[in-house]
Parts: structure tokens; C-alpha cells; sequence
């Protein structure tokens, strides 16, 4: 009996919920293998870390791992030599958001008011190229001589760092409207102020939003500069203690606090942003991957 090797073989197609069901299985697969390899790296980092001071170097100036997580453990339970870790953390981020908020409000709008008059940028930008040029650590000095070492200081430092980082993205946001929809606008009868209204500030907004995410990072390093050059709390507090006692363990200590404020900061500006910018076409997972 013989098999009959001609009969067509039936393939049943695949639904759309088959489809959709394997692309989020093998965006969860990426996903888990993307996470799995930060893992590995970091515990290999941390590893050879360990191992290095341990056996090769000095802990006393290199510190290692379980040296700064034991300091980690005894600040978040203990507290620190000068009073409780969230006092420090809250000194530090009340006075980053505070010259955030001003730096940022203020770049934002002498940003928009020059990137639309050409007269005023001409007449303005070389003082501002100057100002820019100014090394901020001499301006924190500065500060906490005429502020002194409360909270005036640290936040006219944040307020330096944050308004160019903010100004320049406005300003280029606002010199790159369509100019066809400024005119067409005008010729509708729209005045000035309605043009920057519905016009100039929706186009610029994508601009002053990406700029948000370098500004909080600023915005912390300020604080923390700030602190650093004379104060009497704070996480730039604690490094300039740890640093003039040699303990190495408290400065990662506190370098890994300041970065888990700017990776919270990070994710809340980048949920900001979604959520303003809704509507712009998001890019597919093919081409992140492309990118990628």
C-alpha cells in the first residue's frame, strides 16, 4: 500500500490575536533578556570590584562594594553623623526643584520672547554667550558669599545651570515654527500674542520637554555643587564631610543616593512628557529595535 505523496498539505492561517500574541511574547522575551544582561553586567562590575580591593588594592582610597553598602545600611537606619539621610535627601531635592521650577520658567520664556525677535537675540546674544561662558563652580562660591550658606545660594546656583540648558532648547523650539503657519494665521486675523499661544509655544513645547531631562540632572548637580562649596546640610554636605575625613565608602554612598533622585526625576519628567505629548505619532517597537 503505498502513501500518496502528492495531497496537498492544509496550513491553517494564523488570526490577528495569533499574531499580536506572538509579537508580545517576543517583545517580553527582549524585554526579560535586556534585563537579564544590565543584571550580569552590573553583578560583574560589582564582582571584580569586590575581588580587586580586596586582593590588589587599597579599600582605604578605592573603597569596594560592601563597604559602601554597609555605609548605605547604617545612614538608612542609623542616620548620618549630622542628623537623618531623608533630612540630608530633602535638603538637597527642595532646593534642586525649587531653582528647577524658577530656572526652567525663566528659560522658557526669555527663550520664546528672542527666538521670536531677531532684534532682541542680536541685541542680547553676546551678553548671554558671555554669561554662559562663566564657570558655574566660581558662581557658587560666589553665592554662598552674598547668600550665604542657607537655601539662597544653592538654588542661584541650580537656577544658573538650569536656565541655559532650558533657554537654548526654547530658543531653538521657537525659531523652528513653520513660518507658513505664522502667515497663515496673520492673514486669519490671529494677533501676536494668539500666534504664540496656539502657534509658537505647541511647536516649541517638544523642545523645552527633551531639555527637562539634561535640567533636573543640572538641577542636582547645582544643589549638590552648591552644598559642596559651603553649607550646612544636604547630600553635597555629607560628600565634602566624607571627603575631608577620607572616607571614600561615604562618597559612592552618597554619588548612588543623587542617582536614584535623577533616575525618579528622570522617569516623572519622561511620564510628563508622554502625557503632554500625546499627540505625536509614537515610533513602532521595529524601529526602536532597528535604532537599537
Amino acid at each position: 500500500m503505498s502513501l500518496d505523496t502528492t495531497a496537498p498539505i492544509l496550513v491553517q492561517p494564523e488570526t490577528e490575536e495569533m499574531i499580536l500574541a506572538r509579537q508580545r511574547k517576543a517583545v517580553h522575551r527582549r524585554r526579560r533578556n535586556t534585563w537579564l544582561l544590565r543584571l550580569a553586567i552590573v553583578v560583574a562590575w560589582l564582582g571584580s570590584w569586590e575581588l580587586t580591593a580586596t586582593y590588589f588594592i587599597d579599600p582605604f582610597f578605592y573603597s569596594k562594594p560592601s563597604l559602601i553598602w554597609a555605609r548605605l545600611a547604617h545612614w538608612f537606619t542609623v542616620g548620618t553623623d549630622f542628623g537623618s539621610i531623608w533630612y540630608q535627601m530633602w535638603t538637597t531635592v527642595s532646593e534642586a526643584v525649587l531653582g528647577f521650577l524658577i530656572g526652567a520658567a525663566a528659560g522658557v520664556v526669555l527663550g520664546v520672547i528672542l527666538g521670536r525677535s531677531q532684534y532682541l537675540a542680536d541685541v542680547l546674544a553676546p551678553f548671554i554667550k558671555a554669561a554662559n561662558a562663566v564657570p558655574r563652580i566660581v558662581l557658587a562660591s560666589l553665592f554662598v558669599i552674598w547668600f550665604g550658606l542657607g537655601l539662597g545660594s544653592k538654588v542661584a546656583t541650580v537656577i544658573v545651570l538650569v536656565f541655559f540648558a532650558v533657554f537654548f532648547n526654547a530658543f531653538t523650539g521657537a525659531r523652528e515654527v513653520d513660518r507658513n503657519l505664522i502667515d497663515n494665521a496673520r492673514i486669519l486675523g490671529a494677533r501676536r500674542l494668539q500666534v504664540l499661544k496656539s502657534i509658537v509655544l505647541p511647536s516649541a513645547t517638544s523642545w523645552i520637554l527633551s531639555s527637562l531631562h539634561t535640567a533636573f540632572g543640572f538641577a542636582l548637580i547645582g544643589a549638590v555643587v552648591g552644598e559642596y562649596a559651603g553649607s550646612k546640610a544636604g547630600v553635597g554636605f555629607l560628600i565634602s564631610n566624607a571627603q575631608g575625613t577620607f572616607d571614600s565608602a561615604g562618597i559612592y554612598a552618597a554619588m548612588i543616593i543623587i542617582t536614584v533622585v535623577a533616575l525618579v526625576a528622570e522617569w516623572g519628567i519622561g511620564h510628563l512628557e508622554n502625557r503632554l505629548l500625546r499627540w505625536r505619532p509614537s515610533m513602532s517597537h521595529t524601529s526602536d529595535q532597528a535604532v537599537i
